[in-house]
């Protein structure tokens, strides 16, 4: 069975049960600035489990892209060691607003699994919150499933909380055991076991039911619900996985033409076990830069920015590792992945050159400056090791990262492959002296910018990019237009000459911003702006230096 036609299963077995398919909402959270991405399919109904919004329906199905590489969810750096974990996955869901409860959704989640997708009962296994006797009954009352396969589980596993206030409650899991096989200790097994929760892949999680029936005040009291809610997860991939009789979410039609294309472009072959990592890391790391960048996210230095970075640059080293060096490999995945999204997400097909331009340009800059900088610390690490120390200093790692534009987590990586650690307390006090400097700087170009418009002059200024570090492709090109002479910076209008002046100019912004919008693309945003008698400065985001064509087209739309 194909992802599309599991996923239209699942959409079709719950509208049976009488639930409103409901639009999955952008990867970039739009009114939750708790988030940097939408991380699981209850983000959006959110504020209704807060009590904050009234449900417009009792019952709810969707799928949702979700991104996981910050905060409490962070699969990064497991992402291609294994065959299951994923920075960015599709979750199906379904969900009650206080209308069903436990019971319900532990027999459908059962009967959709075992008749629907026909899984082998034998395999399957429960667990329930170890004081939820409710749940524990039901499994035995409902359902067919072995009693001895209903398991209690502590608050780590089966608690699920939005936060440390609010909303939260106990959850039973269904998990599959696909075999002996499966466990990655095959071959070296002294001192593991294999069980649910355990350490290894053989028993996996499918499907989460959440029930949240609590609202967790300040001194960790549990306060009762006026109406238990319901909300679901279940993974696609994994699923889609189970359904193709393959052990790896990787080698499903969701990921394996990416790793073809991989395959011919590196002349490489894939390999399942530890040599296939590159592959999957490259194939895992694609689909969610394209679902970002989609969504207007731009690689840069900050926030979600940065994310992206360090996603980008992790692909682009392992990309070096087979042996693709200087050979920027990422964008070239893009049609691919693309062509398998689209099923449920086809406006991503209008993005597609915009995509592919972003992501070529951040891997060239990075390819660029990739091999010194692995030059260079190897460099270090063998002068670590030739001394006998084990920590890598933190000045050494911020130079990696200013000259050579590597994150720390990427040093960090190189550092545990040979043995060695990164002192990154020292690497944060080197970025604090940095970010000081920078503002100074800054407050000193903006001075000499003012002196500059008081001598008198009456140009537009070229677009610049600003900053010339390895991490600067990203950074807020600067566009300043400057008018009559006078005036200073950034201050109060003291006569209606003076508004009139102010007034004209932040017209101007407007102007530009919509220039810019329709010359660059609408990933165009305003990062910044000062408008003055006599100037105005406009800072927004793009990939790369202007063009002086481009310069020009922009300058006579204005």
């Amino acid at each position: 069975m194909r992802a599309r036609e599991v996923r239209k299963a699942f959409f079709e077995y719950f509208r049976e049960k009488q639930h409103t398919f409901v639009a999955p909402s952008p990867v970039v959270p739009r009114n939750d600035p708790t988030l940097l991405f939408i991380n699981a399919g209850m983000n959006q109904f959110k504020n209704i489990f807060m009590g904050e919004e009234n449900p417009l329906f009792p019952r709810a199905v969707n799928s949702q892209l979700c991104i996981r590489v910050s905060g409490k969810h962070n699969d990064l750096e497991e992402v291609g060691a294994d065959t299951h974990h994923l920075t960015s996955f599709e979750m199906l869901g379904n969900w009650s607003f206080g209308d069903y409860g436990k019971k319900e959704s532990i027999s459908w989640a059962w009967e959709l699994l075992t008749e629907t997708f026909k899984l082998n009962k034998k395999n399957l296994y429960a667990t329930v919150f170890e004081t939820d006797d409710e749940a524990f009954s039901l499994w035995q009352q409902v359902t067919d499933i072995s009693h001895e396969h209903i398991l209690r589980c502590g608050k780590k596993d089966n608690f699920w909380e939005m936060a440390q206030t609010g909303p939260c409650g106990p959850c039973s899991e269904i998990h599959l055991d696909r075999g002996p096989e499966a466990c990655d200790f095959v071959g070296d097994t002294e001192g593991h076991e294999c069980r649910v929760n355990g350490d290894c892949a053989r028993y996996i999680e499918l499907w989460n039911l959440v029930f949240i029936q609590f609202d967790c005040q300040k001194d960790g009291q549990l306060k009762e619900l006026p109406h238990l809610h319901v909300d679901t997860g279940l993974g696609l991939e994994r699923l889609a996985a189970v359904m193709q009789n393959t052990l790896s979410v990787y080698e499903t039609d969701l990921f394996w033409p990416i790793i073809q294309k991989i395959e011919s472009l590196s002349n490489v072959s894939y390999d399942p076990g530890p040599d296939g990592m590159p592959h999957r890391v490259l194939a895992d790391h694609v689909r969610t830069l394209v679902m970002a960048i989609s969504d207007h996210v731009m690689p840069s230095n900050e926030g979600r920015g940065y994310v992206l970075r360090r996603i980008l640059r992790r692909a682009a080293r392992y990309g070096n590792k087979m042996g693709l060096t200087g050979k920027p490999i990422l964008y070239q995945l893009v049609p691919d992945t693309i062509d398998i999204m689209k099923a449920y997400q086809p406006d991503i097909v209008k993005r597609k050159s915009f995509v592919q331009e972003v992501i070529k340009a951040e891997e060239t800059a990075f390819m660029d400056t990739l091999d010194s900088g692995l030059e260079r610390f190897e460099c270090i690490a063998k002068e670590m090791l030739e001394k006998g120390k084990a920590v890598i200093p933190g000045t050494d790692a911020f130079k990696l990262y200013d000259t050579y534009g590597f994150p720390l987590d990427l040093t960090q990586i190189l550092a545990t492959e040979r043995g060695l650690e990164v002192d990154s307390d020292g690497f944060e006090k080197c970025m604090i002296v940095q970010k000081k400097r920078s503002r100074k700087d800054t407050a000193i170009q903006q001075s000499e910018s003012s002196a500059s418009v008081s001598k008198g002059k009456d140009t537009m200024a070229p677009v610049r990019q600003d900053g010339d570090s390895p991490d600067s492709t990203d950074t807020c090109i600067l566009a300043e237009f400057r008018g009559a002479p006078g005036g200073g910076e950034a201050r109060m209008p003291e006569t209606e000459t003076d508004r009139l002046q102010i007034a004209r100019h932040h017209t101007v912004t407007h102007l530009l911003q919509a220039a810019l919008r329709q010359v660059l693309g609408d990933h165009v945003n305003q990062a910044g702006s000062l408008v003055d008698t006599d100037h105005l400065r406009f800072d927004f985001s793009h990939f790369k230096t202007l063009t002086s064509e481009e310069k020009n087209k922009i300058d006579k739309l204005i």
